[in-house]
């Protein structure tokens, strides 16, 4: 038997709720509830009350299916307000018998002691590697012996009226936020091969909204960022170019939309009926696929300017892992290798089972990852606030199974203990 977790992921197109088991080797998926999502522009919430009807009808469909009442869950985030930093912390190891998890606590409390602007938050404290008496690059030193123990850590923050905000449109619907995870981390831990992650590879998942993306490598995450440009400015230049509404400009992009107008034959058209014409005209599927190629070339354009402004774009071996909704547009990847000069595959969900035939699709890697991750960070914290109760240095908390999945790759911010 497995963990029984529930998982809402806000986008600015859909907010997809799942009621799901996280097993040892798949994710049973006991429950779906898809809706169109409103209030939501860029990743942050423009109107409270219609983002919390829009997820309150969610939840409702994913309980209708599931037989459960959902109470509380995971809930994806992005947004421009995301920003991210790094910090090393140190701390000195007088234990006669080695390095212990509560000296790994203490280096990393250095670490996040880190100052803020006001008005910003933590979100995620991910440890990358550590040192011990300047032997750097340790994965893990538990048990090794030394004296001065140091951390390098990626500090993850957010608006706080950004976290409020949406908070306040989830409890309004009636569901308590168990934490908040950032939406390439969901979406990287359920895309991403072991392999991936220790050669050196970015995860983008471009959904409506934004674009977000992590570094990976060495098997820790090493950067993360969110740009503020999706799916829904693709269809806001059809619109434009086309002289369409914003709704028949996505179902020409999903029907005929095309990101390389090298691989479409110049005589293909279709009819569309612009603004102020009676009569449908003929549209060259070339000229559609060349508005669509230019936003979407400056999206890889700004990915690489972030890898490079991150100093980490020549660490990645692996290449680049797209998924979210936009990932599925036609030609993408081609465009995104000339651009990247990268190796470039798209990725879904993989390991569901149960209710999951809709969830294997790009557009649902952060839905699915929150399941998993969610559970990580919760052992994490837990294993924190015992450490804090008990005061004890030799106590192992399955310290194998512990170092494989969360401190090996993910440590969340301290929480209060909650009811």
């Amino acid at each position: 038997m497995g963990e029984l977790v529930v998982g809402i992921d806000v986008g600015t197109t859909k907010v997809c709720t799942i009621v799901g088991e996280v097993r040892d080797t798949d994710i049973y998926v006991l429950g779906v509830g898809i809706e169109p999502s409103h209030g939501m522009k860029k990743g942050m919430v423009v109107d409270v009350n219609a983002l919390s009807a829009a997820i309150s009808s969610s939840v409702h469909k994913a309980e209708r299916s599931s037989g459960y009442e959902i109470g509380r869950a995971f809930v994806s985030l992005a947004g421009g307000h995301i920003e991210s930093i790094n910090s090393t912390g140190a701390v000195a190891i007088s234990d006669k018998q080695g390095v212990q998890l509560v000296d790994l606590e203490r280096a990393m409390e250095a670490a996040r002691a880190v100052s803020l602007v006001h008005g910003r938050e933590v979100l995620h404290v991910i440890p990358r590697n550590y040192s011990l008496d300047g032997q750097s690059g340790l994965r893990s030193p538990l048990g090794m012996l030394g004296f001065r123990l140091e951390v390098e850590a990626h500090i993850i923050t957010a608006a706080t009226t950004g976290i409020q905000n949406l908070e306040k449109a989830i409890q309004t619907a009636g569901v308590y936020v168990d934490r908040f995870i950032l939406n390439p981390l969901a979406s990287g831990d359920v895309t991403l091969t072991g392999t991936e992650r220790e050669s050196g590879v970015m995860v983008v998942d471009i959904g409506g909204g934004t674009t977000d993306l992590a570094i990976f490598i060495d098997g820790a995450v090493w950067h993360t960022a969110v740009i503020a440009v999706g799916g829904q400015h693709i269809t806001s230049d059809i619109a434009h170019g086309l002289h369409l509404p914003f709704e028949l400009a996505e179902a020409v992009k999903l029907q005929y939309g095309h990101a390389d107008p090298k691989a479409v034959n110049p005589l293909d058209a279709f009819p569309i009926q612009p603004f102020g014409e009676e009569l449908p005209s003929k549209v060259k599927r070339a000229d559609l696929a060349f508005i669509i190629h230019e936003r979407v070339a400056e999206i890889f354009e700004l990915i690489l300017k972030e890898a490079k402004r991150s100093g980490y774009d020549g660490l990645l071996g692996a290449g680049i892992v797209l998924t979210g909704g936009s990932s599925q547009l036609p030609g993408i990847k081609s465009v995104a290798s000339r651009v990247l000069k990268l190796p470039v595959r798209v990725a879904q969900p993989e390991n569901l089972t149960g209710m999951s035939d809709a969830l294997k699709n790009p557009a649902y890697s952060t839905s699915v990852g929150l399941l998993k991750l969610g559970l990580i960070m919760d052992l994490e914290d837990d294993r924190r606030r015992s450490l804090r109760r008990n005061g004890t240095r030799r106590r192992s908390w399955g310290v194998g199974k512990m170092l494989k999945g969360a401190f090996g790759r993910l440590l969340p911010e301290e929480e209060e203990d909650i009811p």
